[in-house]
């Protein structure tokens, strides 16, 4: 009787990996929600630095079709300090915060017309919004623990571009998002490497986020590149890069 040795390889790659499939299985369903969170926070923030974070770093966005914009954010949290300067296209406007006291320039000036705030959007409401956009994104998974938080208990095993992760499933108060995320990790190294949100799940409208390498600030792991698509078609959005100074 002869044997194959492309099917017997075959089966054992199957066996394997079924075998490998089970495995995280049956760990994503012995850890909960919470334990997966604190061992995320213990790989990309390992000395509780988040809190007392007082540090600047660049983010460079690329998008299809339109001007590299470069934002330079400096924190300073135990001050309540924040600073967004943005240069895009031979312009620079900047947003910064002191508590609850807001100031903008554009190109190095206080006063600007109408047209430009209209333009670029230069108002407190908006400076407020990418403060909470760039503390949020940078400081996750760490935001996971703000209040206004709703952590769904189960650990759901997923499969994502051929790959399998734990992945924590996230919606808020209506006050402070109505948007339902999906948070992906590595379940070996608790490594954030995906993360995905809806505004509607049912119609796979939103976005999801490709993590790839890492960048320390202050001791902190942050993703050194993040790639923005389509849920819906995969479209390719952007692609925002990390940089120390």
């Amino acid at each position: 009787m002869s044997v194959n040795l492309i099917d017997m390889k075959q089966s054992r790659f199957a066996l394997l990996t079924l075998g490998l499939l089970f495995f995280l299985n049956t760990k994503a369903q012995s850890i909960s929600a919470e334990e997966v969170l604190e061992k995320a926070i213990a790989y990309h923030d390992p000395n509780s630095n988040w809190e007392s974070l007082k540090t600047t770093f660049k983010v460079v966005m690329e998008t299809p079709s339109r001007p590299k914009r470069t934002s330079t954010i400096s924190v300073d949290f135990p001050e309540q300090e924040f600073t967004l300067d943005v240069e895009q296209d031979g312009n620079s406007y900047a947003y910064f915060f002191k508590k609850d006291a807001c100031t903008i320039t554009f190109n190095g000036n206080k006063e600007f017309s109408e047209e430009e705030a209209e333009k670029f959007r230069l108002t407190c409401e908006r400076g407020n919004f990418m403060k909470d956009y760039y503390t949020y994104l940078y400081g996750l998974p760490m935001k996971l623990n703000d209040p206004g938080t709703h952590l769904d208990p189960k650990v759901q095993q997923k499969t994502f571009k051929g790959k399998t992760y734990a992945v924590l499933k996230v919606d808020y108060d209506a006050e402070v998002g109505t948007d339902t995320w999906y948070f992906y990790f590595d379940p070996s190294t608790y490594a954030m490497e995906v993360y995905q949100f809806y505004h509607d799940e049912s119609k796979n409208d939103g976005e999801y986020i490709l993590l790839e390498g890492m960048e320390e600030i202050n001791g902190i792991k942050m993703p050194k590149t993040r790639a923005w698509y389509m849920n819906k078609d995969d479209k390719y959005l952007g692609t925002d890069t990390l940089e120390k100074i």
